[in-house]
């Protein structure tokens, strides 16, 4: 299907011209904030859900148990690692990149509390998949902008360009491989974890369809 062989990111007539715009426009930056609302309230979905963490938490929480470290400083750490891939990807960042972590955490923050764990594990599954869905969706507003990717998307997008690949089949691998690992390594996963794993890039493809449909195309 074309909503999940997309190869590269769509170019909207409010699109930044390069992710290293200090001066975007006032809708480009809006609708990049938006997007990264959207991804950390669907973040909030999963985490409330209790169906599983996502892929990244496990490896972190892998990491975490082996080295003696906290999570918090396990993810960070990861993080950073991801950005030093990005040097032989000749990925650049952006606002967006340093945007990604602050406006995704306050979301998680501000809404995370107002979600409650369902009773019903049927409703926890819901709930993830949900997440998914609008992390997916979110992912398409702010990649679009072209404001520069937070690590994990600006990895995905480098690792299309060098394998030519549609962007699901490489963000699926990413996120498998990264759960895989977290799990040898001691992290725990959950039926969401797996839904987030496979189901992550197929909503990042179906996120960004969308907003390129609904948008004006650049000229």
């Amino acid at each position: 299907m074309k909503i999940f062989s997309i190869k590269t990111i769509p170019i909207a007539s409010w699109s930044s011209d390069h992710a290293l715009n200090l001066r975007p426009r006032i809708l480009t930056l809006y609708i990049l904030c938006l997007g990264l609302t959207l991804f950390g309230i669907g973040d909030s979905l999963l985490i409330a859900s209790g169906a599983g963490n996502s892929p990244w938490t496990v490896l972190s929480q892998g990491l975490s148990r082996m080295s003696g470290l906290s999570i918090g400083v396990t993810t960070f750490l990861t993080s950073l690692a991801v950005l030093f891939f990005w040097i032989p990807l000749k990925q650049r960042p952006g606002i967006g990149t340093i945007l990604n972590v602050v406006i995704i955490s306050i979301a998680i923050e501000i809404f995370l509390p107002y979600l409650q764990q369902p009773d019903s594990y049927t409703l926890q599954v819901v709930e993830a998949g949900l997440g998914i869905l609008l992390v997916g969706f979110g992912s398409g507003l702010y990649l679009i902008a072209n404001l520069g990717a937070g690590p994990r998307d600006g990895l995905m997008t480098g690792l299309q360009r060098v394998t030519n690949l549609p962007l699901a089949r490489v963000r699926t691998a990413i996120e498998v491989a990264v759960v895989f690992f977290g799990w040898l390594i001691g992290g725990t996963i959950g039926l969401g974890t797996l839904m987030f794993a496979f189901g992550i890039g197929p909503a990042v493809s179906m996120g960004l369809y969308l907003v390129n449909c609904f948008s004006t195309k650049s000229t």
